[in-house]
C-alpha cells in the first residue's frame, strides 16, 4: 500500500453553526463532538505512521493561531498560509507542487465528523492503491437518507475489489431527486476526501483548468518558508481563480474513481447535522448547558450560560452564545449562515 499524505483543508468563515462558530473562531477548531476539536479528530485519524505521513494543513493568516495551537509540535508537519482564499483547487494544488511528484495525496477538510475510523482507514487504503495507479479517487459516502445539502457521485463500473469508476458527479439535488438517488441505491453523497497522486492531480489540472495550474506553480516557486510555514507568493497566488476541485478537476477528468465508504460521516454542516451526530434522549433531544425541555421531540439546546426552558416543541434548535440567541426551526437550519449576525462578522 502507498503511504498517504494528509492534506488538511483547514478554511472557512464560521457562518453554518453561528453563534457558537465564528468567522474568528469557525467549527474546525471547537470541541462540537466530545473533548477534541474537529480539527484535531482529522489528524488523529491520519496518525498511523505505518499509513500516513506527517501532515500538511493549508489555510489563511486568520486561522494560524489555531492550527499552531492545536497541531501542536508535531514532527515533520508542514503549514502553507494561504494570503488570501481561492477555494480547494488552489489549496489542494499548493500542497501538490510542495510535494514529491509521486507522493499520494489524502485531501482531508478539517471540520468533517466520522465516528467509525476502522472503516476510513479501509477507505483510505483501498484509495490510496486506486491513487497509486493513477486513479483520482472520491470517497462515496453512504447515503442514508435523501440529503439535499450534499453533491451525489454515481457509481459505475467495477474496478477490482471495493472501488468503481465514477459515471458522473451530480449537484446538490431538490428533495424528489435526492429521494430518487435513495431509491435507486447506486448513488453515494460526495464527502469532499480524495486521494490522488501530486503529479496525477497537477496534469489534470493543467490539462482542464491551465491558468490555475500555471499561477499555482508560480505561486509555489516564488514562495518563502519560515520554520514549518509556506508562504506562496501573494501577487502569484491571488491571480488564481476561485474553484472547487470538484468542478476543475473531478468532473473533467476520464479516470475518476471512487470508493464506497459506510464510516459515519457528517459534515457537521447545520446545527441538525451536529444533534443528529451526537447522543440523543429517547425523544431525540440534545442538551448541551443549562437546559429544560418538557414534551419535546428532537430539540437541540446549547447554551453557554443562561438557562433555557422549551415546552412542547418539536424539531427546533436553541443556541445561546454570549450576547446572541439563535432559534429556528430544524427545516431552518440550513438558512442559519444567511442571517445577518452569521454573514456580516
Amino acid at each position: 500500500m502507498a503511504k498517504m499524505v494528509p492534506v488538511v483543508l483547514c478554511g472557512g468563515s464560521g457562518t453554518r453553526l453561528w453563534p457558537r462558530s465564528r468567522k474568528s473562531f469557525p467549527k474546525p477548531f471547537l470541541p462540537l463532538i466530545g473533548d477534541n476539536t474537529l480539527f484535531e479528530g482529522t489528524l488523529a485519524r491520519c496518525a498511523d505512521a505505518d499509513s500516513f505521513g506527517p501532515p500538511i494543513v493549508v489555510t489563511g493568516e486568520g486561522h494560524l493561531a489555531h492550527v499552531d495551537a492545536q497541531l501542536g509540535d508535531s514532527p515533520g508537519a508542514g503549514v502553507i498560509v494561504e494570503p488570501m482564499a481561492r477555494n480547494t483547487a488552489a489549496a489542494i494544488a499548493m500542497a501538490a507542487c510542495r510535494l514529491p511528484p509521486e507522493t499520494v495525496m489524502l485531501v482531508c477538510p478539517s471540520d468533517h465528523h466520522i465516528a467509525d475510523t476502522a472503516a476510513f482507514s479501509q477507505a483510505a487504503k483501498r484509495a490510496a492503491d486506486l491513487a497509486d495507479e493513477g486513479w483520482l479517487v472520491a470517497f462515496g459516502i453512504t447515503a442514508t437518507s435523501p440529503e439535499t445539502g450534499y453533491g451525489y457521485i454515481k457509481r459505475g463500473e467495477p474496478i477490482g475489489d471495493g472501488a468503481y469508476k465514477v459515471e458522473r458527479f451530480v449537484e446538490k439535488p431538490d428533495r424528489e431527486r435526492a429521494q430518487q438517488f435513495l431509491a435507486d441505491g447506486g448513488y453515494s453523497w460526495n464527502g469532499g476526501l480524495f486521494a490522488f497522486r501530486a503529479d496525477r492531480f497537477m496534469e489534470e489540472l493543467e490539462a482542464h483548468r491551465p491558468a490555475i495550474a500555471a499561477a499555482a506553480r508560480k505561486a509555489a516557486e516564488a514562495g518563502h518558508v519560515e520554520g514549518r510555514r509556506f508562504h506562496p507568493d501573494a501577487e502569484a497566488f491571488a491571480a488564481i481563480e476561485s474553484e472547487s476541485v470538484d468542478y476543475a478537476v473531478m468532473e473533467n477528468t476520464s479516470r475518476a474513481a471512487m470508493v464506497p465508504a459506510s464510516m459515519g460521516w457528517s459534515d457537521i454542516g447545520s446545527w441538525t447535522s451536529l444533534r443528529d451526530a451526537l447522543i440523543r434522549d429517547g425523544s431525540g433531544n440534545t442538551v448541551n448547558g443549562r437546559a429544560e425541555l418538557v414534551d419535546c421531540n428532537n430539540v437541540y439546546v446549547e447554551s453557554d450560560g443562561p438557562r433555557v426552558s422549551v415546552i412542547g416543541l418539536d424539531d427546533v434548535v436553541v443556541v445561546v452564545d454570549g450576547d446572541e440567541v439563535l432559534v429556528t426551526t430544524a427545516a431552518g437550519a440550513q438558512k442559519v449562515g444567511k442571517l445577518e449576525g452569521a454573514a456580516k462578522q
